[in-house]
Parts: C-alpha cells; sequence; structure tokens
C-alpha cells in the first residue's frame, strides 16, 4: 500500500493504493478533509464489435456517508439522483476524448462516496478520483487530468472556493483539461454582467490551475501505474480498396446523399447508397461498405468547410439557419413559444404555480426547494425514429440543466414557481440552444419582465495549422465536427456555457475566437427574438395572480384554524394557495383568477377584522353566510360573523340545510365571546 499526499490550490487530496479493489484494472482511495470516496476503473478484454467507445460512467452517492437511511419502503439506495446523473456526464465528458480510435473494450469507471463533510466540492473530488484511478490504471494512453472551479466573489476570482463562499459568487465556471489542454467547460453566470474577454481571463487561470495539478500527478503518481496490457485497437479504415473504389465512382453520390442529411440528423441516404454498392459488389461485406462511406463522408464533409469555407447546406461559417417564432399558440397554457431555426424546432411551454409548487431535491447538503424548473423532451419522433416515450435520459437531464442555467439568472425576482418544458418536435442540431430561445421567448410571454437569453451551438473543424469555427451547427457537423460549444447569453453578458472537445484539447487563441464568434451570432438571434416578443398577446385572462397581505402575528392562528381546519377550507372553497410567513407578519395568496384572489382577501380580511364590541345578551339580526356540518355562520350588523353552534339548535330544526339557508335573516342574541370568536343563541 502507497499513500501519496497533494497540495493543490485551495484543495489537498490524500491517495492510498493498492489498498482496497485491487481487483479492478485501476482504484484509489481517495481523501480531501473528511471526504473519502472510492474510485475504480474495470475493463473488459474482450472488445465489442459495435463502431463506439463501450464507456460507462457511474458516480453514486451513499447515504451512510452523511449518516443517512435512505427513505422508501425498500430503504436502499435507489434511482440515482439529478446531481449524481449530471456528475456522472461531467466525468464522462472530460475523460471521453482521451480515449483513442478503435478503442472497443467495455470499460466501466465506478465513483463511490463514502464519506462527505457538507461542504466540499464533490464534483472537483469526483473527477480528480476518477482520473486518476484511469491514470494509474493498465492503460498505457491515459495522461495525467485535473479540473478547477472558478468563482467570481466582489470582482475578484478564486481558485477552487468552498461551496459557502460560492453562494457569494457571481460565476460557476468548471473546467476540466489535461496539462496544457482544455478538454470540458460548464460555465453558469449571474446577474452581474460578464463579458467575453473577462471569460477568457478566468478560463486562462483555470489553464493554468490544471497545468500545475497535471505536473504533481505526473511526478507523483505516474511512478505507481500498473503494468501495462496489450490491447489491440480496432482499425477504422482496414479496407481502403473499398473505399477507394468509392472515391473513384460514388462521389457525386456521397455529395448528394451529404446535401440531404444536411436536413436531418438521419442517414437513409448513406444507407441506401451502401445497399447499391453492396448489389454491384456482392463479395463485399455491407458492413465494411458502410464503415468506408462513413468514413468517405466525414472527409469530404470537413474539406468542404476548410478548403472551401463551404457548408454541407451551402451556408457561410458564420451563418446562422432560417429562424421563426410563433408565440402563445397554445390557448390553455399560461404560455408557450414555438421557436425553429432550420430544422430544429423547439415547443416551450410555460406553466406558473404557487411556493407549494416548488421541486424538493433531496441531496447530501439536506433538502431544498427550486422554484425554477426546466425539463427537457426529446422524443424519437423529432429526428424521424420509430420509438416509445419512455423516462427521462442523462442527455434530456444534461440539455435541461443547460437551458435551466442559461435562463435562470435572467428571471426577475418573483414569488411564481416557473416550469418550462420543452418538447423537441425537430431536430438537427442545437436543440439544447433552440430550449433556451424558446424558453425565453415564454417566460415574456407569461408576463415575466426578463431580459431575453439567446443560446447558438458552436463548432470546430481542425485538421493540422487549419481550423474553422462554424456558427449555428446542425447534426452532421456535431457528428464529424471536432467541437461541442454551446453558449447562451443576453446582448451584454455571458449567463451559460458548455463546451466539449472530441480531439484531446483546444487552444486558447481558437476558443477565443469561437466566444467571439458566437456572440455575433447571439445578437443576430436577440433581434429576430426582439421582435417577436413585441407582438406577444398574453392570455391575461389566465395567468395566475398572487399578493401578498399583511397580517398581526396574533391574527394568524386565526388564519389557520384548528388542525389547519380554516385555512384548508379557505383554499378549498375559493380555489387559491396560502402560503403563510410568520415571522414577516404576513400571508401569500396565490390564485388562478383575479375573482378567486379577490373573493379570498376579502374573507380573510373579515376574518382577521378587529371584533365589534357586543354586551352579553345584546339581541341583533342578522343573515346567514354559511352552513357547516357544526354549526350556522351568521354575519352581524356590526361587521362580524358569528357561530351559532348546533348544539344551540333545537333537534327539530335539523338536519340546519333545511331550515337555513344563506342570505335568510335570522334573529338572535349574543352568548358569549371568547377570545374574540362571537357565539350566538336563538332568540
Amino acid at each position: 500500500m502507497h499513500q501519496i499526499s497533494l497540495t493543490l490550490t485551495n484543495l489537498t487530496e490524500q491517495y492510498k493504493l493498492d489498498y482496497v479493489a485491487r481487483q479492478a484494472c485501476g482504484s484509489v482511495w481517495y481523501r480531501s478533509g473528511d471526504n473519502v470516496l472510492l474510485a475504480s476503473v474495470a475493463v473488459d478484454e474482450n472488445p465489442t464489435d459495435d463502431d463506439f467507445l463501450p464507456l460507462v460512467v457511474q458516480y453514486i452517492h451513499k447515504s451512510y456517508a452523511v449518516r443517512k437511511i435512505p427513505g422508501g419502503f425498500i430503504k436502499r439506495e435507489g434511482k440515482p439522483s439529478e446531481f449524481e446523473t449530471l456528475t456522472s456526464r461531467i466525468i464522462d465528458r472530460t475523460l471521453r476524448p482521451l480515449f483513442p480510435a478503435g478503442y472497443r473494450y467495455p470499460t466501466q469507471i465506478t465513483i463511490l462516496v463514502l464519506s462527505y463533510d457538507g461542504i466540499s466540492d464533490l464534483q472537483l473530488c469526483a473527477l480528480h478520483a476518477a482520473a486518476n484511478a484511469l491514470l494509474l490504471s493498465s492503460l498505457d494512453f491515459i495522461p495525467p487530468v485535473s479540473s478547477a472551479r472558478i468563482g467570481r466573489i466582489q470582482g475578484s476570482f478564486v481558485i477552487n472556493p468552498s461551496k459557502q463562499a460560492m453562494l457569494e459568487s457571481s460565476l460557476d465556471l468548471y473546467v476540466s483539461g489535461s496539462r496544457g489542454d482544455i478538454l470540458m467547460i460548464e460555465m453558469k453566470g449571474s446577474d452581474e454582467s460578464l463579458t467575453e474577454d473577462e471569460l477568457m481571463a478566468a478560463i486562462s487561470l483555470a489553464k493554468q490551475t490544471i497545468q500545475a495539478d497535471c505536473a504533481q500527478y505526473e511526478a507523483k503518481l505516474i511512478p505507481h501505474k500498473a503494468p501495462i496490457k496489450p490491447l489491440p485497437l480496432a482499425q477504422t479504415n482496414s479496407h481502403p480498396h473499398i473505399y477507394e473504389h468509392i472515391a473513384t465512382h460514388y462521389k457525386d453520390d456521397v455529395l448528394q446523399a451529404i446535401t440531404q442529411m444536411s436536413k436531418s440528423e438521419r442517414n437513409s441516404e448513406l444507407q441506401a447508397l451502401g445497399a447499391l454498392i453492396h448489389s454491384r459488389n456482392p463479395t463485399w461485406e455491407l458492413e465494411s461498405i458502410c464503415d468506408m462511406l462513413g468514413l468517405y463522408k466525414k472527409h469530404q464533409v470537413r474539406a468542404m468547410i476548410l478548403q472551401e469555407h463551404k457548408r454541407a447546406d451551402g451556408r457561410g461559417l458564420e451563418d446562422v439557419r432560417p429562424i421563426s417564432i410563433e408565440t402563445n399558440i397554445l390557448p390553455c397554457a399560461h404560455s408557450s413559444a414555438l421557436f425553429t431555426r432550420g430544422q430544429t424546432q423547439a415547443l416551450v411551454v410555460c406553466t406558473l404555480g404557487s411556493e407549494s409548487d416548488a421541486q424538493v431535491q433531496e441531496d447530501f447538503s439536506g433538502g431544498s426547494k427550486d422554484r425554477f424548473m426546466f425539463h427537457y423532451n426529446f422524443p424519437g419522433f423529432s429526428v424521424g425514429e420509430a420509438s416509445m416515450i419512455g423516462g427521462v435520459g442523462r442527455r434530456e437531464l444534461g440539455h435541461g440543466n443547460l437551458a435551466k442555467k442559461a435562463l435562470e439568472s435572467s428571471i426577475p425576482p418573483t414569488k411564481h414557481t416557473i416550469r418550462l418544458v420543452s418538447e423537441i418536435l425537430e431536430s438537427n442540431g442545437s436543440s439544447s440552444m433552440a430550449s433556451v430561445c424558446g424558453g425565453s421567448l415564454a417566460l415574456r410571454a407569461c408576463g415575466l419582465e426578463a431580459p431575453l437569453v439567446a443560446g447558438v451551438a458552436m463548432g470546430l473543424v481542425i485538421n493540422g495549422d487549419q481550423y474553422a469555427v462554424l456558427t449555428d451547427i446542425m447534426g452532421l457537423e456535431d457528428h464529424d465536427g471536432d467541437m461541442d460549444f454551446k453558449i447562451a447569453g443576453t446582448r451584454e453578458a455571458i449567463t451559460a456555457m458548455q463546451m466539449d472537445i472530441k480531439l484531446g484539447g483546444i487552444s486558447q487563441a481558437i476558443l477565443c475566437e469561437a466566444l467571439h464568434q458566437a456572440k455575433r451570432a447571439r445578437i443576430h438571434i436577440l433581434e429576430q427574438m426582439e421582435q417577436a416578443a413585441r407582438s406577444i398577446v398574453p392570455h391575461t385572462h389566465l395567468l395566475p395572480k398572487g399578493e401578498y397581505l399583511p397580517v398581526p402575528s396574533h391574527k394568524i392562528p386565526d388564519i389557520i384554524g384548528q388542525g389547519g381546519r380554516v385555512i384548508k377550507d379557505i383554499i378549498e372553497r375559493f380555489k387559491v394557495s396560502i402560503d403563510v410567513e410568520r415571522e414577516k407578519e404576513r400571508i401569500y395568496i396565490h390564485a388562478d383568477s383575479a375573482q378567486n384572489l379577490h373573493n379570498a382577501k376579502e374573507f380573510i380580511l373579515q376574518l382577521i377584522a378587529p371584533s365589534a364590541q357586543y354586551e352579553l345578551g345584546e339581541e341583533v339580526d342578522g343573515v346567514v353566510k354559511r352552513i357547516m356540518d357544526f354549526g350556522v355562520f351568521i354575519s352581524l350588523p356590526k361587521g362580524n360573523d358569528g357561530l351559532l353552534h348546533i348544539s344551540k339548535i333545537p333537534q327539530t330544526m335539523q338536519p340546519l340545510v333545511q331550515f337555513f339557508h344563506e342570505g335568510q335573516r335570522v334573529s338572535c342574541a349574543i352568548s358569549g365571546n371568547p377570545k374574540g370568536k362571537i357565539e350566538l343563541v336563538l332568540r
């Protein structure tokens, strides 16, 4: 067993090697403060026949890490939380580009959180543990990898701030990389403006931190690397004669198929061409023909971009596809927006609720309420697939989280709980950014004065010293390109960014160029969104209403009633929800209509009105207001209500509904006034 201690920027780490999970291909027992994680790597030495990287990353919380027993009937850890899923994606997106083409060995990376102190950055710790378990494994091609989180507190950048410090930060920038290469970026901004140049400065700081970390990992961990296992890579161009045949005889057919593929994420045209070539060359395997067709197609797409500065659909490198926008097309929804860009179409619907509709998030830090939700759905028909709609996958959670980050800082202060749902109706690249644009318009359409936010997906094709940055990439360019770079923001500032690299790293100069090119596209999209926003006709009659009502603290029990009886009756009768803020001496009434709000407010005002002074035995004439099982509420002349309890009503006048009706005049006498509640008897 070896124990290695490292001191990074605002982070100390301790690794125990050859300590646990020694049957795995690589493992580390990771400790930072009181946090303990176990990261392991397992590799199946039997390659798959599929043409993709069979890598699976699982990040798992153990409830005992925070001294808890799992909830539910079974009392075991079950479905991963949203945080676990998103953290798994961050690790996967960082490590996936490190594997070479032709690697076909099923690989499982598992990170278990065994102890958590409640204040540390688990995403940072988990990636370091996973990356170094992979670094120490028997795979010979893995370089050192690290990550850094950059906050911005009181105008200054802070490296790896604590979880508590991040609450005061106007920036949440997470960068991972290897040595001098950036592999992945996730960023969320706040209402404080963040320009492209300021973001580049933050990324540069993260890059320097990552380089220093990798140097320590290389010096102290690599000497303990496991013996290398020889794992031959699959040959991606193992049929040069087929490739040459396609290039010689079917170039025009491939270019025509590329033109068709630029309008859809499906490759049916290429499959049809493969079947044609196979019919003419039956001795060749269809799978080999399709492999070489795909490779030749990729080379042609990249050559068109790099050499001719032309894209498959005829656009220039900076051109944005045609945009059309419609708002409030769903007559019964609070608001909706149909945003179409090229062959990508998102229907985003906004629903406003009360504070009680907020989503309760359970994680290691305890429960919290989320009053802004963004749900992204990607049905198969959006790309022409005949598939059932099932549960939410990692991709859908990730895209929804990105759109939420982009829009969250633009929402003005409100008591409403907001749920945005993006239904992707067509997809040919950049559906998450279409969701951002549609979501921003849907917020405007439901009456929230939020600044408009636009998003665009950028791409990169690079070959040696040649490179091209692409604006508003389609599915074909995403598949055959080297970078997927999504960025969203207002005219003045960036609100969210996500970048994934497929080639193992990207230079800072290219990244800077992509940021400024994305800003030009963002402003172009915002101009069209602003034009559409000016013609929005809100569904005023459908939008919920809300109002604060000041209530003295000693009157709040009157509103709640014994066992919550009164407040439940108000909620059911007037179709409202009520949030009680006792410490602020107020309540918030939320209703689906102005009339319901008015009726509930008037009832509560009467309920808490100062009691009029009545003498015991004083005779009054009142009007029946409500008939309940336990008695009759009667409105009295001085503006108060009194209760004629069923015990004070003769048996001959029961059941009550047969002898009393609302609006009926009744002669009564005051029989008591305990705690300001007037009791009546019949005269």
